[in-house]
């Protein structure tokens, strides 16, 4: 099993880059759309309410949910093969604990969602702009952690 692995490594990293920035995509877009539904649809009814509502449930369960899932076979496959991870240096700690802090803001995006699909959204456009910081800080970690390796 490592030896297919080891020769599929280029493959596993290409498509662990690919889901990555697909997830990322919609993890920095679902807040920005959660701005204008919380700013320009406020009484969480109507047509505006409903257009906002199925852009958000699309870009979730189709793009993030399946890219989410994706980056993280892939990042676990890379975890398994020989050579790649040293887990007696500190980066792979701080990527990890940086991913398992972007999972759980996938899952905050999810709750949210069901909110505003619900008509119960009681946060403001100031809450989510805060809230899209977030995942910036966590790619920076990941990606420092990964390429500088401290």
């Amino acid at each position: 099993m490592l030896d297919i692995l080891s020769a599929l490594y280029p493959w596993t990293k290409s498509l662990h880059v690919i889901s990555v920035i697909t997830w990322m995509a919609g993890i920095f877009y679902l807040p920005r759309l959660f701005v204008y539904h919380a700013e320009k649809a406020g009484d969480q009814t109507g047509e505006l309410h409903e257009t906002f509502t199925i852009m958000e449930r699309k870009l979730f369960k189709l793009i993030m949910n399946p890219s989410s899932i994706a980056t993280w076979v892939f990042g676990l496959a890379l975890v398994f093969t020989p050579g790649i991870v040293d887990w007696s240096s500190v980066w792979p700690w701080t990527k990890a604990a940086a991913v398992i802090g972007m999972t759980w803001f996938h899952h905050w995006l999810g709750y949210r969602l069901k909110e505003f699909a619900s008509g119960k959204n009681s946060r403001n456009g100031r809450t989510y702009r805060m809230m899209n910081e977030v995942p910036t800080l966590l790619m920076l970690l990941i990606v420092f952690s990964v390429i500088v390796k401290f």
